[in-house]
């Protein structure tokens, strides 16, 4: 009787459940897109290797806000790293600079690709703290890095844009002008929130500052740890030596960052969980507006229906018979816009997802949650007039216009 009570009114009950609708939609959405991506970010933000961790001018990752603070200090730059390096000789096997240049054209005979390419400055270890291997041909080397050679290894991107037909080893490539033969390709990687860690090309440090100057430019530096058993220990050994390659006082404060897989992936989750919450509170905001328009429309349905329920009453009806069935619409109601806000949620906030080449996934844990709360608040908003339609005088009831 209740679903067929709705049903008369449908219009009515579909405006009804839209505010519910809309609710549940934006906190599902919300969830879902940051599940999806915190899923993707957590099993694929590996661009750095196993028991490594790296010093930067900026942090990595994440930054919302606070760019300022970071522009004004000291670029780490190559007479830093060496000093570093000598401290650090003993503690730690593999110690990798990086600089970047994200503006790179790479040109071959008639093709060429967009001005995007990460070029990069480094050394051989470059692979073992990134995480990459060789595809074809071989890594920069010591000799490659002292005399400056004009080499390049290139990422699958680059292959598939220049080398079409393959065979990129051997042959030379003009990057921002500059001719660099292909020693190596590297082996696909694939992507990671909505980043291609396949569009770089690797060339020796000492041939990135020759060609492109070292000035206005700070480095990265990628170390290692023997193992994760010694991987506090060399991180604390890393920073000190830091501090000295730095010329920093013990009094002063450390004026780098320092971040790991694990770290850039925390930071993610705290960002995420702060986002969640503000997604609850506006999404409860939403639904307790909506509640109260269940409460509105279900008295005017008391007040409509006044003679119907004089005669169910004069017909043996019980006082728990009448509030069961309001509460029963109220409760029909609030889940219906629960169910379209579900769906609606899932599909635009895997939608993201997919466009941000993340995982899809299905938030049982906040769907469970929606239809609990949507389920309390059909009830909690319902009862007041269910309760005024059990209470009426039959008497009353049957004589009402």
């Amino acid at each position: 009787m209740a679903w067929k009570a709705l049903g008369a009114n449908r219009l009515r009950s579909v405006l009804t459940t839209s505010g519910i609708t809309i609710g549940i939609f934006s906190i599902i959405s919300v969830m879902t897109a940051i599940s999806a991506l915190q899923a993707s970010i957590e099993t694929g933000l590996s661009f750095l290797g196993s028991n490594t961790f790296q010093f930067s001018k900026y942090p990595n990752g994440i930054r919302v806000w606070g760019d300022e603070k970071y522009r004004n200090r000291r670029n780490i730059d190559y007479q830093t790293y060496r000093k570093f390096a000598r401290l650090m000789e003993n503690e730690a096997d593999v110690m990798c600079p990086k600089v970047w240049d994200d503006s790179t054209q790479a040109v071959f005979e008639n093709k060429r690709t967009n001005p995007n390419i990460e070029l990069c400055g480094t050394t051989l270890d470059f692979l073992a703290v990134n995480n990459y291997r060789i595809s074809d041909g071989r890594n920069l080397s010591l000799e490659d890095v002292e005399f400056s050679r004009s080499v390049c290894v290139i990422g699958q991107q680059l292959v598939e844009r220049l080398f079409p037909q393959g065979h990129a080893v051997g042959n030379t490539i003009k990057l921002n002008e500059k001719n660099y033969q292909v020693i190596g390709t590297l082996a696909e990687k694939g992507s990671n929130f909505g980043g291609n860690d396949d569009n770089l090309v690797l060339i020796p440090m000492t041939k990135f500052f020759e060609n492109y100057g070292s000035r206005e430019r700070s480095l990265n530096i990628a170390i290692e740890a023997k193992n994760q058993l010694v991987y506090e220990r060399t991180l604390g050994m890393a920073i000190g030596a830091f501090r000295i390659a730095r010329g920093l006082r013990p009094e002063d404060s450390s004026d780098f960052e320092i971040y790991s897989n694990d770290s850039l992936a925390s930071a993610f989750r705290s960002i995420a969980a702060t986002v969640r919450v503000g997604a609850f509170i506006v999404s409860a905001i939403a639904l307790v507006a909506a509640g109260v328009g269940i409460m509105n429309i279900m008295l005017v349905s008391v007040t409509e229906r006044t003679k119907e329920i004089g005669i169910r009453k004069s017909l043996g009806a019980r006082q728990r018979d009448i509030r069961m069935q309001f509460l029963l619409e109220a409760l029909f109601l609030s889940l219906l816009g629960a169910l379209a806000g579900i769906v609606l949620g899932i599909v635009a906030g895997n939608g993201l997802a997919i466009w941000l080449q993340a995982s899809v996934v299905f938030p049982v844990g906040w769907a469970v949650l929606g239809v609990l709360v949507c389920s309390a608040i059909g009830v909690g908003f319902g009862l007041y007039p269910a309760h005024k339609a059990a209470s009426l005088d039959p008497i009353e009831a049957l004589r009402y216009e």
